[in-house]
């Protein structure tokens, strides 16, 4: 502990922590069993709390305020869903809080549960100083699929919410200050061809096949325009890139596959277009396969479906949310990853905003995910910093 922080700060975060990740919000499930177990405990301290569902009615943003109700606060923004558990091996209850050697393991005590247990902890030490200026709790869903989670509560902000004048995205960043990621987009390409018996390829017209050409031509052109974009040496990698993920396709091996289809990503440098790669995998879909698809199965069809589209971060040096966080961090640089946050949403929004927050991305989505302790501490002084400067 720092002299100044009570040790009972500390092991209280712990016990949040524990609660929070006990809970198993992986992105294909409700996560308002977690939100009505936050909402209780904010209301115990007298904060009222705002529910923002979803169109599905089974997941919600939560948004809670401390201090006055009026414009020009600090939104500090953390996600509750995680990634799956399935596959992975883990030498504990993933969905139980394991203390050891330091370090706190669990899934989502990394990304990004460890965060959230810090700001509900800070609640009771921010309540007891003379904020002349908002602190804003939000608590959304589905950032580990589409990052649409804080949209509709950004909607309201100047509305029947107050607007903020700057947000920190709590993902894990070793607490240095992120001012830039790249953006990404997701899409899942379906090649439907006509079955024929593997002796007569003139009989039909292989799924498998044109999508190996597609899978094939999507790197070639992920490399033209990594090459062709200014390296951004802040990044690693420093281009833009494209990765296939999974493939599936056929019924037998002697059959010529009436159906193929995988999914695939972009991510892409600010400054680059987000549909730079699916524009030109389009006009190769339209110029070269179909035709030659279509030469002997008349039906065939390659139909590309964007799942995720999520904007980028952009810099923006000197901004009142880069400005804020480097005076609470003691720091005089800051930083670009690769990885992709709700940030870009909020930054869409004209609201400054830049990503800080404990914990190391490499520990994310991994079997025996964990944040150390040492994190947590620093993250629970930035937090004690940052209701005083709001004072």
């Amino acid at each position: 502990m720092t002299p100044a922080m009570p040790a009972s700060l500390f092991e209280e975060t712990i016990d949040l922590l524990s609660h929070l990740v006990s809970f198993d919000t992986e992105s294909s499930k409700s996560n308002l069993p977690l939100i009505d177990w936050v909402e209780a405990y904010l209301a115990r301290h007298g904060v009222a709390c705002l529910r923002v569902l979803d169109a599905t009615g089974e997941k919600a943003a939560l948004f809670a305020t401390i201090g006055p109700q009026i414009d020009g606060g600090i939104v500090l923004s953390g996600h509750s869903d995680v990634v799956p558990v399935a596959g992975q091996k883990w030498t504990s209850d993933p969905f139980h809080l394991r203390r050891e050697g330091g370090k706190l393991y669990a899934r989502g005590a990394c990304d990004m549960k460890g965060f959230d247990a810090i700001m509900l902890a800070s609640v009771p030490l921010w309540q007891k100083m003379p904020l002349k200026a908002p602190l804003h709790i939000l608590i959304s869903y589905d950032e580990e699929t589409t990052c649409l989670g804080p949209v509709d509560t950004i909607a309201r902000f100047g509305q029947d919410l107050p607007r903020p004048r700057a947000v920190i995205v709590g993902e894990p960043t070793m607490m240095q200050v992120v001012d830039a990621h790249k953006a990404v987009a997701t899409y899942r390409t379906v090649v439907s061809g006509r079955e024929a018996h593997s002796s007569k390829p003139a009989l039909g017209a292989s799924a498998v096949q044109a999508a190996c050409e597609l899978v094939t031509q999507i790197y070639r052109i992920g490399a033209e325009i990594g090459a062709q974009g200014v390296a951004a040496e802040r990044f690693d990698p420093p281009v833009s890139t494209v990765h296939v993920g999974t493939i599936s396709g056929g019924t037998a091996r002697n059959i010529m596959a009436r159906e193929c289809s995988f999914h695939w990503e972009f991510r892409a440098l600010p400054g680059v277009a987000l549909d730079a790669v699916y524009q030109r995998v389009e006009a190769y879909v339209r110029d070269v396969l179909l035709p030659n698809m279509r030469a002997t199965a008349p039906e065939a069809d390659i139909v590309t479906h964007v799942e995720i589209d999520v904007p980028g971060l952009a810099p923006e040096p000197g901004s009142p949310a880069e400005q804020l966080a480097l005076r609470l961090t003691k720091s005089n640089r800051t930083h670009a990853v690769a990885f992709a946050t709700e940030a870009g949403r909020f930054q869409a929004a004209a609201i400054p905003t830049v990503v800080c927050g404990p914990g190391s991305i490499d520990q994310a989505h991994q079997p025996d995910e964990y944040i150390t302790e040492e994190q947590v501490i620093a993250c629970l002084a930035f937090m004690q910093d940052l209701g005083r400067e709001l004072c």
